[in-house]
């Protein structure tokens, strides 16, 4: 382009000095024959110049961001486009970038989910494997321990791939719910008698707080029952003896009425470093426990749950001072 641009400036710049050259002897109308010589000139100048401006302001940053999509198509997503001081093209690249960002964290998500997976399934297959070989080649005597161990396992992978089934289809917004109408003291009074047994077993003081003994909640409730469960069994596995768990509830005030449901524990707590991942899949506090007894997504589960029923889920907590989960639910009919 810039070669064209400059044969073209060569011919008429060569023309207009050839036509100056030849008027040059009426002197009267030397300067007139000058400006109108020199006039192609200057407009191919002004020309160029415009152009040039268009291509630095509008051509350059639609080239970046072509090139940037090729790229993205090709599989690389850690690309990104240079930031524009242009107001034309600023937020544009900002939300462009924002939203490549977006796709790479989902794409890392979803290779971590595959490694996660592999490594949760390994440990079981393996020990039902071992068990199963043991037997047949005589080490293992098939006794009711052993194909009681190997049964625990199998157990283990379908509580997993169900969980696995429950999350996924949570995201994606497939999950079938089932609102009703019911009094949300009779889902707390099913809570508490649910996990009294263990509570009492570990010395751990269960109690339930219900602002108004007659608030009424449409919401699935069994869905809602399960969220609940996680969070109280993992409030009874990090709170020692002595401790206290309180299951409490209040209402919200505002346009749409919105029920709160807190569960509190005065158990070990939670780092402020961990707090931001404890709702991703998988994720456990403790490396160095395999925790085994649990799938590790009863959290995202419970996140998910929440969402799907148009509410939100959050977490507060301090080492050694406990941790308090707060769930807010919109008290209208859901839409399904």
């Amino acid at each position: 382009m810039i070669f064209f641009f400059g044969v073209i400036m060569l011919f008429i710049g060569g023309t207009a000095a050839f036509l100056y050259l030849i008027f040059s002897e009426y002197s009267g109308v030397r300067n007139i024959w000058l400006l109108v010589c020199g006039a192609p000139v200057g407009v191919i100048l002004f020309v160029f110049i415009a152009i040039f401006t268009l291509y630095t302001r509008f051509g350059r940053p639609m080239e970046q961001i072509v090139n940037a999509i090729d790229s993205i198509a090709e599989g690389n997503l850690s690309v990104r486009v240079p930031d524009d001081d242009s107001p034309q093209f600023h937020e544009l690249i900002k939300r462009f970038n924002k939203m490549v960002g977006e796709l790479e964290r989902a794409e890392q998500q979803r290779r971590n989910l595959t490694a996660d997976i592999a490594h949760e399934l390994r440990t079981p297959l393996h020990i039902i494997q071992g068990n199963l070989e043991g037997i047949l080649d005589g080490v293992y005597q098939p006794t009711s321990e052993h194909i009681n161990n190997t049964l625990d396992e199998t157990k283990l992978l379908a509580r997993l791939v169900n969980d696995l089934q429950t999350l996924s289809l949570a995201e994606t917004g497939q999950l079938p719910l089932h609102p009703t109408r019911f009094l949300l003291a009779d889902l707390l009074a099913d809570l508490a008698s649910s996990f009294s047994s263990q509570a009492a077993a570990q010395n751990v003081d269960l109690k339930t707080n219900i602002s108004n003994p007659d608030q009424l909640l449409t919401a699935d409730y069994d869905r809602l029952n399960q969220v609940l469960s996680n969070l109280v069994s993992n409030a009874l596995r990090h709170t020692p003896a002595g401790g206290i768990i309180s299951i409490e509830t209040e209402s919200t005030s505002g346009e749409k009425g919105s029920v709160r449901i807190k569960v509190k524990d005065s158990g070990e707590g939670i780092p402020s470093e961990d707090l931001p991942f404890i709702f991703d899949r998988f994720w456990r506090g403790d490396k160095s426990r395999s925790g085994r007894a649990h799938s590790g997504l009863g959290l995202a589960i419970a996140k998910q749950l929440v969402q799907a029923h148009g509410g939100e889920i959050q977490v507060s907590s301090e080492l050694n001072k406990g941790t308090v989960f707060t769930i807010e639910i919109p008290d209208a009919p859901l839409t399904l």
